[in-house]
């Protein structure tokens, strides 16, 4: 991604992506074609063996969703809404390659990210190494945990005596507002090299009662920010504290579980339910109010400068439908696979390309496929369901917009969103949790303000 964003030389931007964009493609044994075709089947054979028509008609009785035609239906919704603005942000982004390079100048998928990210610069002078000084890990960790103290008043005291498996993790006793015991805390924040990439939340220990009494959970936020050298602190980017945000916000939903049994605490709930904490706490990250209580510079102490939360704050729903129907794409991809009803024979590529023609923004490239290396439907547990990252966003944006409402840091909204959400797990149906939190169905409204797509109605 760096590279595609700062590379000046185009010749190896369409290198890589061609390289990129073919794996698992070539005449060898690394050929996922026959692997994607016959899990594929397999999914459809064992839903029609239960009795179900598709993979996703089986699959979806245990999501929010709960039938194809109610993904389909967020999916043309989303299409209806972002289709032609995210077309707007592509020719944006023409405009200024052809500004550069010349009016002949023909904007390719490897080219998007390089021009997208001076279309950003030019017009909201903005970089991500413009703003790691002033999010310090340390000072981004005080403000992440501030944030939850000042919503829920619960608060978090590193014990060092709480064994912990390796040197960089630090174990942090979480407090309630009265002050009784309501959780352990691990932060991992570092790459080593017996670590994989990414960032996760964990429970080494669900919530749950038995005889003894209530057991309370024991919950790991994973990352991989850039370790502090002997000079240098860690110092994140934007992107980092929105993952951090979000790796926290699946740790709330642990540590305020009270269920009876493990299997339904925490974070054990329907699949397109599960994101809805974590991106919810994603929602603070571009704000003004929570950035001026903890952005300082590592160095001088000083605040990040108005100007440039400003612009954080302008600059946040760039691309914004861009990127929205690029998920879109993947989920339409997703659900033409699994609500096929006879076997898959035809060509992969072809049976992509037509799958998600329609949402494309940018050329596709002939020899180019998605699928054989789309490893969340192929093997990562979103068969059928990777609709779920819109269908949790169009949840969080409306479950946020309650606190825009009523205010950002209301104690009251919090609890109501901790009592009706956070702490239910998967006891009751998500519907009807969302339904008592916001005392009605979410709609995409709220996303559409958000990402700029539609101007804020005020009462």
């Amino acid at each position: 991604v760096p590279f595609m964003q700062y590379s000046e030389v185009r010749e190896l931007r369409e290198q890589l992506y061609r390289a990129y964009m073919t794996k698992c493609t070539k005449n060898n044994e690394h050929n996922n074609f026959e692997v994607c075709r016959k899990l594929v089947n397999l999914r459809m054979e064992l839903a029609q063996l239960l009795g179900y028509p598709d993979y996703a008609t089986y699959v979806l009785k245990n999501r929010m969703a709960q039938t194809p035609e109610k993904v389909y239906e967020l999916l043309d919704n989303l299409k209806a809404h972002y289709l032609e603005a995210g077309k707007k942000d592509v020719a944006a982004v023409e405009q200024l390659a052809k500004e550069l390079q010349g009016d002949d100048f023909c904007l390719e998928p490897w080219d998007f990210a390089h021009y997208s990210h001076l279309l950003q610069l030019r017009d909201y002078n903005l970089d991500a190494e413009m703003l790691r000084p002033y999010l310090e890990l340390s000072q981004v960790t005080s403000g992440v945990f501030g944030l939850a103290t000042t919503l829920y008043g619960i608060t978090f005291e590193e014990n060092q005596t709480i064994p912990v498996y390796h040197p960089d993790v630090k174990a942090y006793e979480v407090r309630d507002v009265d002050g009784s015991f309501l959780a352990i805390l691990y932060t991992d924040f570092f790459p080593r090299s017996s670590k994989q990439n990414g960032a996760w939340m964990t429970s080494y220990q669900e919530e749950y009662i038995d005889q003894e009494g209530e057991h309370r959970p024991h919950v790991s936020v994973t990352m991989n920010f850039t370790k502090p050298t002997k000079n240098t602190p860690s110092l994140l980017t934007f992107d980092e504290l929105e993952t951090f945000l979000h790796e926290f916000g699946h740790a709330l939903h642990g540590i305020f579980a009270k269920t009876r049994y493990s299997s339904l605490s925490g974070t054990n709930v329907y699949w397109d339910f599960v994101e809805l904490p974590s991106q919810f706490m994603e929602n603070y990250a571009s704000r003004p109010e929570f950035l001026h209580t903890f952005a300082k510079h590592y160095q001088t102490g000083e605040d990040m400068p108005q100007a440039l939360i400003d612009r954080i704050h302008k600059a946040h729903n760039f691309n914004a439908a861009y990127a929205c129907m690029r998920q879109v794409s993947f989920g339409i991809l997703d659900m033409a696979y699994y609500t096929l009803k006879t076997p898959l024979s035809e060509d992969i590529r072809e049976f992509e390309h037509k799958a998600w023609a329609s949402v494309q923004l940018l050329p596709s490239l002939e020899e180019a496929c998605m699928t054989v290396q789309f490893g969340h439907i192929m093997s990562g547990g979103y068969a059928a369901g990777y609709y779920s990252y819109k269908w949790a966003e169009v949840l969080d944006a409306d479950a946020f917009s309650a606190f825009v409402e009523r205010g950002l840091f209301s104690r009251e909204v919090a609890s109501d969103f901790r009592s009706t959400i956070l702490s239910r797990g998967g006891t009751v149906h998500p519907q009807i949790l969302y339904n008592k939190f916001r005392g009605k169905p979410a709609t995409i409204d709220a996303m559409l303000v958000r990402d700029g797509l539609q101007p804020q109605v005020k009462e």
